[in-house]
């Protein structure tokens, strides 16, 4: 197969099919190249939960604020329903809610508020009483991922004209030639995007950065027990895990709480995220397990723990529907951005977020390529 593109971008998760909205938006001509025949990765195993509050001071906070803010314009463009917005950190312990407080006096918390126990019953499905209080933030909006990413995807087919070759793998990257198993593609540019598949291109640029892979379980529970106003929900876990609260005084304390009350769903990388669907159904999880190989299946006893860590917070804990795993990147960087030649760039988002900071970082990476 012959053509010629101004960028081709080497995967059609959501940090490739940003790269390519954000070039298209530049009107440039755009290929995108992916060895599915449909998303199936990492992009849509998610909640579909586009973060803010949590993420790492620095590039990777302005990384996510940005991507937010695109997301709410091309969402209804692309007939991408928001189903669920803002998030509910609770605290459980003192601990927590001191970290809350130093969050909400930095400037990552400037917009966020501070509740008190008794604002909890504005969501009878959660167990107030047995809350000292939570963190509310207005910044995080919600798509169901598994139809976002595909719809996406024809958005900037239709709309922007990027074309797709999917089903075909790709052997090499030298601009303006990349062979393909589907042929030869002809491209001034290239973005790779390869997620967690560290092996088939560019392997040499990518091992001194010490990534291994992340295995994630998750499940969907039956309608019942949320109220459809209340937003998405974290608990204690998450503001020990989230780095966005690393650098906060009494962070220390409360991961020292954590280890003595809850070492197992620590030690399993737990921590809670419930979101509700537009059904009434809650996507619920989730744990970590590294490895550079994980193996493929869900662990009964971790599963346990996250729904453990749900009923202290719910009032009601419906039946699991269906159970999945994932595997994304993982690394000490939130993100790497590689400058393979002047016209290839290698970009993997290392931290699971990225449906939360991908198009901030397409936008980072296309100025340093064309600038």
């Amino acid at each position: 197969m012959t053509a010629g593109y101004d960028l081709a971008v080497v995967g059609a998760g959501i940090c490739g099919l940003a790269h390519a909205l954000i070039a298209a938006r530049r009107g440039r001509r755009v290929i995108v190249i992916d060895r599915d025949l449909a998303a199936n990765g990492a992009s849509i195993r998610n909640f579909g939960f586009i973060t803010v509050t949590g993420q790492e001071r620095g590039r990777s906070w302005a990384h996510a604020r940005r991507s937010r803010d695109i997301w709410a314009e091309i969402a209804p463009e692309a007939g991408i329903p928001v189903v669920q917005r803002g998030l509910l950190v609770l605290g459980r312990r003192p601990e927590t809610m001191a970290v809350l407080e130093a969050f909400r006096q930095d400037e990552m918390g400037a917009a966020c508020t501070l509740l008190g126990r008794e604002a909890l019953s504005s969501w009878p499905g959660l167990r107030g009483d047995a809350m000292l209080g939570a963190l509310y933030s207005p910044h995080e909006v919600r798509v169901e991922s598994h139809e976002a990413i595909p719809r996406l995807a024809r958005w900037l087919q239709d709309r922007h004209g990027v074309t797709f070759l999917r089903g075909a793998s790709v052997f090499s990257v030298a601009p303006p030639r990349l062979e393909t198993s589907r042929g030869t593609i002809h491209a001034d540019a290239a973005i790779v995007c390869p997620g967690d598949d560290f092996h088939t291109l560019f392997p040499d640029r990518i091992r001194p950065h010490g990534l291994t892979r992340c295995k994630l379980q998750m499940m969907r529970l039956a309608p019942g027990g949320v109220d459809a106003a209340q937003p998405a929900i974290m608990s204690d876990l998450g503001v020990g895990r989230y780095r966005g609260y690393h650098h906060l005084p009494g962070h220390a304390a409360l991961m020292a709480r954590l280890e003595a009350e809850q070492p197992a769903h620590l030690a399993a990388g737990i921590h809670l995220i419930a979101v509700r669907a537009a059904d009434g159904s809650q996507i619920v999880g989730d744990s970590h397990v590294y490895a550079d190989q994980p193996n493929p299946f869900t662990d009964e006893r971790v599963d346990k723990l996250i729904l453990s860590e749900h009923a202290a917070v719910h009032r009601t804990t419906p039946p699991v529907i269906s159970r999945w795993t994932g595997t994304y990147a993982s690394g000490p960087e939130t993100m790497l951005m590689e400058r393979i030649s002047d016209s290839t760039r290698l970009v993997i988002v290392s931290s699971g977020t990225g449906a939360s900071t991908s198009f901030g970082i397409a936008e980072e990476t296309l100025a340093d390529l064309w600038g």
